[in-house]
């Protein structure tokens, strides 16, 4: 599924990020929705997520999103960059 995007911020080092959700299928209603993050500028940084921050809507997702502070946004990239790098082994 596509990310949706909610909001565009910038991590510590000025580079731009896109915070958003994407839907998960599965036979479980509950916690489909999970945040995801894309580099905005087109970077080698890609993509993360945490599968692990969950909402049951579409419009629970996106309202969290919306008013979560630049600084949360920031904590949770980093940790899902973190967590990615981790599970590959880099």
């Amino acid at each position: 599924m596509q990310m949706e995007v909610v909001r565009e911020f910038q991590d510590l080092e000025g580079r731009p990020w896109r915070a958003g959700f994407r839907h998960r299928e599965g036979l479980d209603h509950k916690g489909r929705y999970y945040l995801t993050f894309e580099s905005g500028d087109g970077e080698a940084k890609g993509s993360a997520e945490l599968l692990d921050v969950r909402w049951n809507s579409e419009h629970s997702a996106r309202l969290r999103i919306e008013t979560f502070s630049e600084v949360e946004l920031r904590r949770r990239l980093r940790s899902a960059l973190g967590r990615s790098q981790g599970a590959t082994g880099s």
